[in-house]
């Protein structure tokens, strides 16, 4: 039997504990780092992980510390271990620019729950969630690759976005929703002190709307810090369209609201689902050159046509210049993707897998 591949995890709250579950369900020795001593014995004691400290082994090591602290836990791990680094913070271009290492890509998983530390881990967390990842002009290949390889591995789907505007893109999509949800419920709590049965009548959409507010509040606080402008802006356009809404419902004009509403219902129901069935998939596979960036130029043209990919590697070619990318898209859009890569010099191929 072969030795099982090894990870470590830094910071074993819940998207760290999460990642150490994925990767020892999937046959990984997982390794695990925290500033707090009892939450490192805690997670070895519940078997998150199969030993304390960083293996200066490890292929790849995630670090999952608070936001403010990426740069340098990240310069930690690739001074203590030979393998490659990436993060999983929901703001990316601080710790991007902070580092400048040809082992490490910046990374975010799209996922959560509002259960807090090593009680919320969960090894199914990231399956079928998207996972950002934000490599930088620094970001060797060969570094993209394997981690993209090994978060397709616990299930999730990679998209690759410039660090800039994947905040921009997050501050509307995550953080402004949770700043809003959070004053939605303040203005609930406040009636209710005049309305008794204001609260208990909540139901249906208003918790679903507001359920993110449940979520761990300080985190929250280094996330406005660190993406302050991306989140002012996003709420700059949340509260001129809500006066905007509220200078219509005011005259009444029902054509205006009607619009806003039907637009509004439009876009929620073209939001993209993924591929889980690999009857649904093509193989598409194209040439491409050992020099950082190509891999992610491949992930960012996807995420450009709204591509979703469902696995990738890289087969190196013996004489080492050139490599062949294999990429499973949904089946649908593989002849736009096609067109993509061929618009932009590429020559693919593409095979149906049924």
């Amino acid at each position: 039997m072969s030795a099982p591949r090894r990870a470590n995890v830094s910071g074993l709250g819940l998207i760290g504990g999460s990642v150490a579950r994925a990767l020892r369900e999937r046959g990984w020795h997982v390794s695990g780092d925290d500033v707090r001593d009892e939450r490192v014995r805690e997670a070895l004691d519940r078997s998150i992980i199969d030993a304390a400290g960083l293996d200066p082994e490890a292929e790849i090591t995630f670090v999952a510390t608070p936001v403010l602290t990426l740069a340098d836990e990240v310069g930690k791990a690739l001074s203590a271990t030979r393998g490659v680094v990436t993060d999983v913070g929901s703001v990316k271009a601080g710790v991007v620019s902070a580092v400048d290492d040809p082992r490490f890509v910046g990374g975010h998983p799209m996922a959560g729950s509002e259960l807090v530390g090593l009680d919320g881990a969960d090894a199914t967390m990231f399956e079928g969630a998207v996972w950002v990842l934000t490599p930088s002009d620094s970001t060797a290949d060969a570094t993209f690759s394997a981690v993209a390889a090994v978060v397709a591995e616990m299930g999730a789907e990679v998209v690759a976005l410039r660090a800039e505007h994947h905040d921009r893109v997050v501050a509307m999509i995550s953080h402004v929703p949770h700043l809003t949800a959070a004053t939605l419920m303040g203005v609930a709590s406040v009636r209710s002190e005049e309305h008794a049965a204001l609260l208990r009548l909540a139901a249906g959409g208003f918790r679903d709307m507001t359920r993110i507010a449940s979520g761990h509040p300080a985190i929250w606080l280094d996330i406005c810090a660190q993406n302050r402008d991306a989140i002012l802006s996003s709420l700059d356009d949340v509260i001129a369209n809500l006066s905007a809404m509220r200078d219509i419902v005011d005259r009444g004009d029902r054509e205006q609201l009607l619009a806003r509403l039907s637009r509004a219902r439009e876009a929620r129901a073209n939001l993209p689902a993924r591929v889980t069935h690999p009857e649904e998939l093509a193989e598409v596979r194209v040439t491409i050159l050992d020099r950082p960036g190509s891999a992610a130029e491949l992930f960012t043209l996807a995420s450009e046509l709204g591509v979703n990919i469902a696995n990738f590697e890289v087969v190196h070619s013996a004489e080492g210049s050139r490599g062949i990318a294999v990429i499973l898209v949904d089946a649908q859009t593989a002849d736009l993707y096609r067109g993509g890569l061929l618009a932009r010099g590429y020559r693919p191929s593409i095979q149906r897998l049924a």
